[in-house]
């Protein structure tokens, strides 16, 4: 699974276009005569940047049924010229947005890519402003510690099923029908009427976290529509699991980066210095960890309003998305071992949670079938707290999809190599959230169709987030030139 900005307080296609440089289409405005384009609401966002509304069936089975709202952005690119065709920015989440992306992490593309291409954001179906949804979640449901399924402190998962069926049957009651129709195929779909409503015959893709495997699903029902199509931060694509496979993968993710956390936390110069060696930061943490879940220290402000053993592994878990957020957890550490906590964090508006929770919940649920077997969850998480302690059996426990009142409409798509050899897969060698593993299961799946370049990186997210030149070059090149390595690459 993966996670963006907005949902972080809440709990991220055989050779037949390398080399091909002739423009797909050669107006600037690519006949767009079905858009109206108007100026984006919100603040600090690019002039240049509008948005429109295209309308979608709500439900693909019965196409000439109700018709739901999907708002899409753009920034035209900059050198008519050369203009190629439109580049889509696919959010992670599920729950994320990119509508918004045209105006912020499109401008770091280099000028040829942004000269190439009109920038696309949108907000997927039943995300605000498009056609929205909301589960009605109680304020408690809300907290990150509850939406990942952490178990009791003596890993019982009975607390976590109770918790399943009251988010599920909230969802039921308050979520609507469109609650029924948010999955990755459904979003896959409404991209391509987003490429119709563009005037594009095939688009380019730039997939981040889970938009890697919105781009994959993309990429296998639409091959003949795709152009140039990086996904960045990758998904195992297992089809018999899907989104529990996400969750599963953050026992391997934190061990992957763990270990960089605890270098930093006991070099000698660290203000925040947590332990004298890298191997005294774990069972300092652990400790801690088995402490806080006997004797919670109240947290005004926070949800829940206590640093209890299983926020604080939720804290580490949000916090090795990315370096820069590990001087804030050392604080924590040090501030709880003295039995004191600093300022609650901010959290977005309830109704912003709400909307990214229901979202999200309706895609992992209608996306696979989970076991709704207590007894199942509770082996897996038995397994996963001997091997995983960091962890605590969370990535294998019951998440609202136990308790999940419809089955998915279709089953998962298969990602195979089957189609047009244009997917550049770029990805961190050490990232908490998308793991290498996984992502090496959906080079193995795209086969001939990908190359994949895996950089000597920490975090979540590879592309012009972490400086390094080899990958974001190669990626950059790709994008502006259609040029693509002949085969796997490291980027140290």
């Amino acid at each position: 699974m993966t996670q963006i900005k907005r949902n972080a307080a809440l709990v991220a296609t055989s050779a037949v276009l390398l080399g091909l440089t002739a423009p797909l289409t050669t107006s600037a405005s690519a006949a767009t005569p079905s858009l109206g384009w108007t100026k984006c609401a919100g603040t600090g966002l690019d002039p240049r940047q509008q948005c429109a509304t295209v309308k979608v069936p709500m439900d693909y089975a019965h196409p000439d049924g109700r018709k739901i709202d999907v708002v899409i952005s753009r920034i035209p690119a900059e050198n008519p010229a050369t203009r190629r065709g439109a580049l889509m920015l696919i959010p992670g989440g599920p729950g994320g947005s990119s509508l918004n992306d045209p105006s912020g992490k499109g401008q770091k593309l280099p000028q040829d890519v942004r000269d190439a291409h009109d920038l696309i954001g949108f907000a997927p179906r039943g995300l605000a402003p498009s056609t929205s949804v909301d589960c009605g979640l109680e304020h408690a449901d809300l907290a990150l510690s509850k939406l990942r399924p952490w178990p009791a402190p003596d890993g019982s998962v009975a607390e976590n099923m109770v918790t399943a069926q009251r988010m599920a049957d909230a969802c039921a009651r308050n979520g609507g029908e469109l609650m029924r129709h948010i999955s990755t195929v459904t979003e896959a779909r409404d991209l391509d009427r987003i490429r119709a409503a563009l005037g594009e015959r095939k688009i380019s893709a730039w997939g981040v976290s889970y938009g890697t495997y919105v781009g994959s699903v993309y990429s296998q029902l639409f091959p003949h529509r795709t152009d140039r199509i990086v996904l960045d931060s990758n998904d195992d694509p297992d089809p018999t699991r899907v989104s529990r496979a996400w969750l599963a993968g953050h026992e391997q993710g934190v061990e992957d980066v763990f270990p960089e956390f605890a270098k930093w936390a006991s070099a000698p110069d660290n203000p925040d210095r947590l332990a004298g060696t890298a191997a005294g930061v774990r069972p300092l943490f652990l400790k801690l960890a088995a402490r806080l879940d006997r004797e919670p220290i109240p947290w005004p402000g926070a949800n829940p309003e206590e640093l209890n053993g299983n926020v604080l592994r939720q804290t580490l878990l949000d916090t090795l998305y990315s370096p820069s957020r590990f001087p804030a957890l050392a604080k924590l550490i040090l501030a709880a071992r003295a039995g004191t906590v600093p300022p609650a964090p901010a959290a977005p508006p309830e109704q912003v949670l709400q909307n990214v929770a229901a979202v999200g919940a309706a895609t992992l649920c209608n996306d696979v079938a989970w076991p709704a077997s207590a007894a199942e969850y509770q082996k897996g998480v038995d397994e996963s707290r001997v091997k995983y302690p960091l962890t605590a059996g969370m990535p294998r426990n019951a998440m609202v999809c136990a308790a999940w009142p419809t089955p998915p409409k279709q089953a998962p798509v298969r990602i195979t190599d089957r189609g047009p050899s244009n997917i550049l897969l770029v990805q961190n060698e050490r990232d908490v959230a998308t793991p290498l593993a996984g992502a090496l299961k959906l080079r193995r799946a795209l086969g001939d169709r990908a190359v994949m370049v895996t950089v000597n990186s920490t975090g979540h997210d590879a592309y012009l987030l972490h400086g390094n030149a080899c990958g974001d070059e190669t990626v950059s090149r790709f994008l502006a030139t259609g040029e693509r390595p002949d085969a796997d690459v490291y980027c140290d």
